[in-house]
């Protein structure tokens, strides 16, 4: 008898409209490859539907909040359902972007200079010289990112807006320049990388992620064997001092302008990475001889509690 997957989705996170692409996409690929999948809308009520449900695995598809922070992990640890991806613990810790650089300097990744502030301190005035990135502490996908640019006067001061949705506190960070790159790593071994390059504009946000045609990707990306390996390197140290498992996504970019550093630095690690049909993992998976059905064949056989 297949196993019985219980497919996790949408949610309440601004990452909502991601999730249920990338649950969709899932579903189809689960069920291609012989699962009976149970796709879940998931609700506050979450944990009496899979008490009840008692499926063989939770394949989650969530992202943002709750999904992919360590609060759904938990429920699935009490009602012993293993799930895939990573634990509690490195969920919580790579979600909350400032201690995640913490324990990735500590273990010798290269990380962005930056500190915490409140938002009305952020933008009373330039809390560092331009440029830099405000992001918010515990988001993902770009949402809610700003930079500014080094000819602006005055710090953006959208975030004194009442309805600034993503909490008092914010991380600001210098601007590394160059290139943006990711690198999947799976089970423990980091696979290729990909040289992103945004088809409009000069950022990776939230539509370049998405929107079809919004980034062209590079695979494999045109860097020397050096720098290559190097950006395998931190991509599998920052998974393994996060205490990740399964599949994880390194965020990173590369200075290579003239005159620049030419280092190297590990932005986040994505935890629970799209899984949509523009997403980066799938595509480098693939570029490692993954069909989409096997990855996510994989990352259920995978699957297991907290450990």
């Amino acid at each position: 008898m297949p196993k019985h997957v219980a497919l996790l989705m949408g949610g309440w996170s601004s990452e909502r409209e991601v999730s249920l692409s990338t649950g969709r996409a899932c579903c189809k690929a689960l069920e291609s490859v012989g699962y009976q999948v149970t796709p879940i809308d998931v609700q506050p009520d979450i944990a009496g539907v899979l008490d009840a449900m008692r499926p063989d695995v939770a394949f989650n598809a969530l992202h943002g909040r709750f999904g992919e922070d360590g609060t759904i992990q938990g429920v699935l640890e009490i009602l012993r359902i293993p799930y895939t991806h990573s634990g509690v613990l490195a969920s919580a810790l790579a979600m909350q972007k400032d201690r995640a650089k913490v324990v990735m300097k500590a273990a010798g990744v290269t990380v962005p200079e930056g500190l915490v502030v409140n938002r009305f301190v952020a933008a009373k005035s330039h809390v560092m010289p331009p440029p830099y990135v405000i992001k918010p502490v515990a988001e993902g996908s770009s949402v809610g990112v700003i930079i500014v640019r080094e000819d602006r006067a005055h710090p953006p001061q959208e975030l004194t807006r009442e309805d600034w949705p993503y909490g008092e506190q914010v991380l600001v960070e210098k601007y590394i320049p160059g290139r943006e790159i990711t690198c999947a790593v799976m089970g423990g071994r980091a696979l290729d990388v990909i040289d992103i390059r945004p088809a409009t504009g000069l950022f990776y946000d939230f539509d370049a992620k998405y929107a079809k045609g919004g980034s062209i990707h590079v695979l494999p990306a045109e860097l020397s064997p050096n720098v290559y390996q190097r950006v395998q390197e931190l991509a599998l140290t920052a998974h393994q001092a996060l205490g990740c498992r399964g599949v994880s996504r390194a965020d990173l970019r590369y200075d290579d302008t003239p005159g620049g550093t030419g280092e190297v630095v590990v932005l986040e690690v994505n935890t629970q990475p799209g899984m949509t049909e523009t997403s980066l993992v799938p595509e480098i998976a693939a570029y490692a001889g993954y069909s989409f059905g096997e990855l996510v064949q994989w990352m259920v056989e995978d699957a297991s509690l907290d450990r």
